[in-house]
């Protein structure tokens, strides 16, 4: 099981985060030197790399998606590069949604794989060759911007508007995965997504470094159905709230939550608890695609969850339509110019 968060890192820093200062402070330096000066193995094919500041969500996995989509409009093959968090494979695969289960290969490759060809590996270096190997094109790799293994064509930081970067503090003290400077330098791009302003003090500092920086929502794909439905909501996402907050857009009436840790795997006792408690108030269930792909119908009653969960799909919209695109000719031009520095191309 992967762990969960804690709360005082979204909050504003406190003795606790005070407390744990000379953790972080040796974590931000081993981070920071790796990322300095690690040697970077180089893909066979363009490399773009989806990563965030922080430990837990911020929309990386859309934002993904809507890169491979725009790829495709450019007739590109690309293909999902994920370490499999949360999964159990410790080889190189190539996810089949089909066949394999969130316990394999974690749940966010589950979802990349119903849009392009997904390859989980815990050696980033392995994966990619082996997605170049499948003929892909171009590599989108989810998550993976501070392990220091690969050249990036283009590093594009997903931050949440609402959350911003918690308390700012390191971990073990809070959320943050290296030191700001550190991370703003080796990216290409910020993407905010949201128009809350927790965010806006690094978008600003990104700015002032010379980061272009793009602006996004998220969006439901629901057809307004749930309008005046009363449900309870189930999520184990990074921020269920988030969650919950677009369950009320839909216009339906929340009842009751139920929040489970990021990448959950559901005990056959709290399946049984959200159809029963379900059942008994005369609930309509609603979940995210991650929480459902996490369901494994034919164990217990995860197939009665499956079947009586309504699933609130989400997509990223970049406020400029064209911005996709251009990120996808910017990191293709700069593996042309790689491939040209690199010894031997005359």
């Amino acid at each position: 099981m992967v762990s969960e968060a804690p709360p005082f890192w979204w909050t504003k820093a406190d003795w606790r985060a005070y407390a744990l200062w000379p953790f972080s402070w040796l974590y931000g330096r081993i981070a920071g030197m790796r990322m300095d000066r690690a040697r970077r193995a180089t893909a066979p094919v363009p490399l773009i790399c989806v990563g965030n500041f922080t430990v837990g969500g911020a929309g990386k996995t859309p934002t993904a998606i809507a890169l491979a989509r725009a790829a495709k409009a450019k007739g590109l093959k690309p293909g999902f590069l994920s370490r499999g968090y949360g999964g159990s494979l410790d080889v190189t695969t190539i996810v089949d949604p089909e066949h394999h289960r969130a316990r394999d290969v974690g749940d966010e490759p589950l979802l990349l794989a119903r849009e392009a060809l997904t390859v989980v590996c815990r050696r980033r270096v392995e994966g990619a060759r082996k997605l170049a190997a499948e003929g892909v094109d171009m590599i989108i790799m989810d998550d993976g911007f501070q392990s220091a293994r690969l050249v990036f064509d283009f590093a594009l930081l997903v931050i949440d508007s609402g959350r911003g970067i918690g308390n700012g503090h390191l971990v073990p003290s809070g959320p943050v995965r290296a030191p700001i400077g550190d991370q703003i330098r080796h990216a290409t791009a910020l993407l905010k997504i949201g128009h809350e302003s927790a965010a806006d003090p690094l978008v600003r500092r990104a700015a002032r470094a010379g980061k272009p920086v793009y602006a996004a929502e998220t969006i439901r794909t629901d057809d307004r159905s749930l309008a005046g439905v009363k449900v309870l909501a189930w999520a184990g996402i990074a921020d269920p709230e988030k969650f919950f907050r677009t369950v009320r857009e839909t216009g339906a009436i929340i009842e009751e939550t139920r929040s489970f840790p990021d990448h959950h795997h559901f005990s056959e006792d709290e399946v049984a608890d959200l159809v029963d408690r379900a059942a008994s108030q005369g609930l309509t269930l609603v979940t995210t695609a991650k929480d459902m792909v996490r369901l494994e119908p034919g164990h217990g009653r995860a197939g009665e969850l499956a079947a009586k969960s309504r699933v609130i799909e989400i997509d990223v919209r970049f406020d400029d339509p064209a911005a996709p695109g251009k990120i996808i000719d910017t990191a293709l031009a700069a593996a042309r110019a790689r491939r040209l520095r690199a010894p031997g191309s005359g």
